[in-house]
């Protein structure tokens, strides 16, 4: 098993709170990490019809055999389960009784919200980190083997063709989770939003142009953005425009939370191929940002990202907000350093009277640091933040 950083983070919550929901995307290891880090409990779950079916018919039987606690797998499927977990919850003291995992985050999250609200903590689960990559000796020298693999667990650990896999994970996502959502009637239709949204990786989104281009209003589109920002397929960055004018850009960016899974999307079945794809950079960007995200839910810290643009065009890859304090990243793929690198970062390190730490993060492998406090390292070796 590759070990995961965040079993760390588990353990403290199950030792603070009476339960605990780990959420994440389909297959990012949710279930493993789980069972790993809590051999003691008994694991249900409630994909086999005879526990479902115990469960839906005797709830109060079905909980009464885990006093102890249990791991409840697929818990989303027995909905009226919570209300009665919610009782179990309230009338006792026991630390990390319940842990609650299911592969549908949009239902699962709703039912934790409605019933168990303050009674569970919560923590996500991406697929794997470059760092934990790095610390199992996965890591590889090309990027974008790591750009069309991405990080499901599966994929790495069992050597899956990435093109056969994510193929099927892609359309298990829509055929099983969005079957279950209600409003969406038109399957084909939320697949092509989809595929649009890979095409648009590391752009503005522009809800206009999705909506035209996929033949649906834009209030369906962003309550079909909505259901896959909460089912961790895609994520929207956001603007940081703090103490400045009117003249800064306000729109997220899109981009996905698995490269992998874009990288299918965009029709990319081997690593070559990224060398010479015009979504090469978006990718890279894509890669980095992802992984961020993975080091802070990893840890259980907020999620401080934001990007910064202004209407004449320049721009700030990664500003990361640290109680006040600024890191700037700017995320190149190419792999020569060139002093083009640095003009997003000088410049906007003039706009501000406090302290910016500036870092190049590209497709190299030399490390530098520059006279203008700019440090240079290369995307394997950039440290993790919090």
């Amino acid at each position: 098993m590759i070990q995961r950083t965040a079993a760390i983070r588990l353990m403290k919550l199950a030792k603070t709170f009476r339960s605990v929901a780990v959420v994440g995307p389909r297959q990012s290891g949710k279930t493993t990490l789980c069972r790993n880090v809590f051999p003691q409990k008994p694991y249900v779950s409630l994909e086999n019809p005879d526990i479902l079916e115990f469960a839906d018919s005797d709830p109060r039987g079905f909980l009464s055999q885990y006093r102890n606690g249990a791991i409840l797998d697929e818990i989303q499927r027995a909905p009226h389960l919570f209300s009665y977990l919610q009782q179990v919850l309230d009338e006792t003291k026991k630390k990390g009784l319940f842990v609650l995992t299911g592969s549908n985050n949009f239902l699962l999250q709703e039912n934790i919200t409605q019933t168990l609200s303050g009674r569970i903590a919560y923590l996500t689960l991406l697929p794997l980190s470059l760092k934990e990559l790095k610390d199992s000796k996965k890591i590889k020298a090309d990027y974008g083997w790591h750009i069309l693999h991405g990080g499901y667990p599966e994929v790495i650990a069992k050597k899956i063709n990435p093109a056969d896999w994510y193929t099927s994970y892609i359309n298990t996502y829509v055929e099983r989770d969005v079957r279950q959502l209600k409003n969406i009637s038109n399957l084909s239709q939320f697949t092509k939003l989809l595929r649009l949204c890979a095409g648009r990786t590391g752009q503005l989104l522009n809800l206009t142009s999705l909506s035209n281009d996929c033949g649906i209003d834009q209030k369906t589109v962003s309550a079909w953005l909505s259901i896959l920002q909460s089912s961790y397929i895609i994520y929207l960055l956001k603007p940081y425009h703090g103490n400045f004018n009117k003249r800064i850009i306000k729109t997220s960016k899109l981009y996905f939370y698995d490269t992998g899974v874009a990288s299918s999307l965009l029709g990319i079945t081997n690593a070559k191929q990224i060398a010479t794809h015009a979504a090469k950079g978006a990718l890279f960007e894509n890669m980095i940002v992802s992984d961020l995200l993975k080091e802070r839910f990893n840890k259980g810290a907020a999620d401080n990202l934001y990007f910064w643009r202004d209407k004449t065009g320049n721009e700030v890859d990664i500003l990361l907000d640290t109680a006040g304090k600024l890191t700037a990243l700017e995320l190149k793929a190419g792999e020569t350093i060139s002093t083009d690198f640095f003009k997003g970062l000088e410049y906007f390190s003039s706009l501000k009277s406090n302290t910016v730490q500036k870092t190049v993060i590209y497709g190299g492998k030399q490390e530098q640091t520059r006279s203008n406090d700019i440090i240079v390292k290369p995307w394997d070796k950039y440290p993790s933040t919090s």
